[in-house]
C-alpha cells in the first residue's frame, strides 16, 4: 500500500517535469504560429462581414482548422502540466492524509467512473449550441448534468475526475480545445465540492428519507454550480488573458458572455442532475450497485445498505 502512495506521487512528479518544458516549448513555437493565424482569420472575418464570396468562405474554413491544428500541441502540454499538479497532490493526500482503506476501489466503481466520464463527454460534445465571441467563444451545453451525477454517485474524487476527463476530452476532440486545462481544473473542482458536501457533511450514502436525500441533492448540487458560475469566468478571464494571450477586450467580453451562459447551465444541471440521481438511486440500491462513497463509514453500516 505504501508502494502506491509513493508511486502516486511520482507519477505526478514525473508528468510536472514533462508537462513544463513541453508547455513552455509548445507555446513559444507552434501556439505563436497559431496566434499569427487568428489575425489573418479575424482579417478575413472582417471582410466577410462586408462581401461575402466563396473564395473568402473557403479561406474561412482554412484558416480555422489549421488555427486549430497550431493549438492542439499547447492545449496538450497544458493539460498533461494540470494533470500532473493534480495527481501530485493526490499522492501528496494519500502520504499525509489518507487511511489504508480509503485507496481501496474496486471495478464497479472504476466502471461507473468510466460510463458517466463518456456521458460527460456526449453531454457537452454533442448536446450543445456555440455562441461566438470575436475569436473566441461559448457554450450551452448538458456536460455539467453528468459532472454532478457523477459526483452524487461516486463522491468528490472519481465522481470530479469522470467529469474533469470526459469534458476535458470534450474540448480536446472539438474547437474548444485550448478550454481543455481549465475544463479540467474546474470540473474536478465542481465534482469535490459537490461530492464533498453530499457524502462528507450530510452523508449521503447513509439510509435516510426521501425528502433528506432529495433536499440534500439539491444542495449539493446548487453549491458545485454556485461556484462554478462564479470561477468560470473569473479563472477563464485569467486563463485567456496570461496562458493563452487572448487581449484583455476580447477576454472581458467572453467572461460576461460566461457568466450568463454558465448560470443557465448551473440551473439546468442542478434541475437534470437532481432529476437522474432520485431516479436512479432507488434502481442502484435494489441492484446493489449503489457504491458506497463515505470513507469513514464503519463496515456495519456499509452491509446495511
Amino acid at each position: 500500500m505504501t508502494k502506491k502512495k509513493y508511486g502516486t506521487l511520482l507519477l505526478g512528479i514525473i508528468l510536472l517535469l514533462v508537462g513544463i518544458p513541453c508547455a513552455i516549448f509548445t507555446y513559444r513555437s507552434s501556439y505563436q504560429v497559431s496566434m499569427a493565424t487568428g489575425a489573418e482569420l479575424n482579417t478575413v472575418k472582417e471582410e466577410l462581414v462586408e462581401e461575402e464570396t466563396p473564395e473568402l468562405l473557403a479561406l474561412k474554413e482554412e484558416l480555422s482548422d489549421r488555427k486549430l491544428t497550431e493549438e492542439r500541441p499547447y492545449a496538450y502540454a497544458l493539460t498533461l502540466l494540470f494533470l500532473g499538479i493534480m495527481i501530485t497532490a493526490k499522492g501528496v493526500y494519500n502520504l499525509t492524509l489518507a487511511k489504508e482503506h480509503e485507496t481501496v476501489t474496486n471495478l464497479n466503481r472504476l466502471a461507473q467512473a468510466g460510463l458517466l466520464a463518456a456521458l460527460c463527454y456526449i453531454g457537452f460534445a454533442i448536446f450543445k449550441i456555440d455562441i461566438p465571441v470575436g475569436p473566441e467563444k461559448t457554450a450551452f451545453h448538458f456536460g455539467n448534468v453528468f459532472c454532478v451525477l457523477a459526483a452524487l454517485l461516486l463522491g468528490g474524487y472519481w465522481g470530479g475526475l469522470a467529469g474533469a476527463v470526459g469534458m476535458t476530452i470534450g474540448d480536446l476532440t472539438t474547437s474548444y480545445v485550448t478550454s481543455a486545462p481549465k475544463t479540467f481544473l474546474l470540473k474536478l473542482c465542481i465534482g469535490l465540492i459537490v461530492g464533498f458536501v453530499a457524502h462528507r457533511i450530510f452523508k449521503l450514502s447513509h439510509g435516510h428519507s426521501q425528502k433528506y436525500i432529495t433536499g440534500v441533492t439539491i444542495l449539493a448540487s446548487s453549491c458545485g454550480m454556485l461556484f462554478n458560475v462564479f470561477a468560470d469566468p473569473l479563472v477563464g478571464y485569467y486563463y485567456k488573458t496570461y496562458l493563452l494571450g487572448v487581449p484583455q477586450d476580447i477576454s472581458a467580453a467572453l467572461a460576461k458572455i460566461n457568466t450568463l451562459t454558465t448560470a443557465v447551465n448551473a440551473v439546468v444541471a442542478v434541475i437534470v442532475a437532481t432529476v437522474f440521481y432520485l431516479a436512479l438511486r432507488p434502481a442502484l440500491l435494489k441492484a446493489q450497485l449503489l457504491v458506497p462513497v463515505s470513507v469513514v463509514m464503519p463496515e456495519q453500516e456499509r452491509d446495511t445498505q
